[in-house]
């Protein structure tokens, strides 16, 4: 009884460790965002004061859209595990089911005959037994077009900006919104402790997309291969873009992963090891659709804009 009781406490510690983790993670993301606005603001500042406090509105606009609605929408969704959860199922449970239900049934493009199977059924168990068929057969393909969909809005966006703190807010941004489409196509969010840990992915990944925009091509490459492409007139840059751009992608395409397992999985019934593997090895899987799919944005648009920046700085 006693070693029980330490377990749950235990587990409560490292439950609030997490909550505040997550807390950190956004008031330090906010502070770093502000900072950048501020600073970008001054310097508007000189051209017109008019054009600042227009910078200012845009940004508090993207932030309420990009960031705190799809906050927002996270949270106030049911906290349920479809297929893993392991607790006794009441009727207040059932009850959460149903709106589930519901809202699979909205937000998914379904047949006739699983529309049927979320709407019309005997009992409760019926509809626990339809909504996981629904979710094998239909979902969890659609939550992997969602990750590869945002995961494509990364890799292009971050190649083709070359400002760090564009890249962390972007991929900040994109994530949480990438979060919000999954749960909403679910109909039902991971638990506070696993969106935490969420929370605190997605702020390490924007540092990390930070980061990225100072690695050179020689970072990467060997000397020889790097010598043999410096001659080339910003052939070097593009490169660079592009591995920055599969880079923020591929960390995108594990947070989306991640998030799909733990919806899948909050009953903890995998651990989280299993988690942590499971994402690199489908991350892995489905980075080559990214980019097969990103492929006719590259490399004819941005090359020739490259290359016009090229043409003027040579000159010169």
């Amino acid at each position: 009884m006693k070693q029980k009781k330490y377990k749950d406490k235990s587990k409560s510690k490292i439950k609030y460790l997490w909550y505040t983790l997550a807390i950190a993670s956004l008031v330090i993301f906010a502070l770093i965002l502000l900072a950048s606005v501020l600073n970008i603001g001054e310097r508007l500042r000189e051209k017109s004061e008019y054009l600042e406090y227009g910078f200012y509105v845009v940004v508090v606009l993207f932030i309420l859209i990009f960031i705190v609605r799809p906050i927002i929408i996270i949270v106030k969704s049911p906290s349920l595990s479809i297929i893993t959860s392991e607790e006794e199922l009441t009727p207040k449970a059932f009850k959460i089911y149903r709106r589930v239900a519901k809202n699979v049934t909205k937000a998914n493009e379904l047949d006739n005959d699983e529309v049927l199977l979320l709407t019309s059924y005997k009992n409760d168990e019926e509809l626990l037994v339809n909504l996981n068929y629904v979710f094998e057969h239909k979902v969890r393909k659609q939550m992997n077009n969602i990750v590869i969909h945002n995961a494509k809005i990364v890799l292009i966006s971050t190649a083709i900006c070359q400002s760090a703190k564009f890249d962390m807010a972007t991929v900040f941004a994109v994530n949480i919104k990438m979060i919000k489409d999954l749960v909403v196509k679910c109909g039902f969010r991971p638990s506070m402790k696993n969106l935490s840990k969420l929370t605190v992915k997605i702020f390490v990944t924007s540092l990390i997309a930070d980061g990225l925009e100072n690695i050179t091509l020689s970072d990467v490459l060997p000397k020889t291969s790097f010598d043999a492409l410096a001659n080339i007139p910003m052939l070097t840059k593009v490169i660079e873009s592009v591995i920055d751009g599969v880079a923020n992608a591929l960390l995108t395409i594990r947070i989306g992963c991640v998030a799909r397992n733990y919806l899948y999985n909050d009953g903890n019934v995998i651990t989280r090891e299993e988690i942590r593997k499971n994402a690199y090895k489908e991350a892995v899987i489905i980075l080559p659709l990214v980019l097969a799919q990103t492929v006719s944005f590259f490399p004819k648009k941005i090359v020739k804009f490259f290359s016009k920046k090229e043409d003027v700085n040579y000159d010169e």
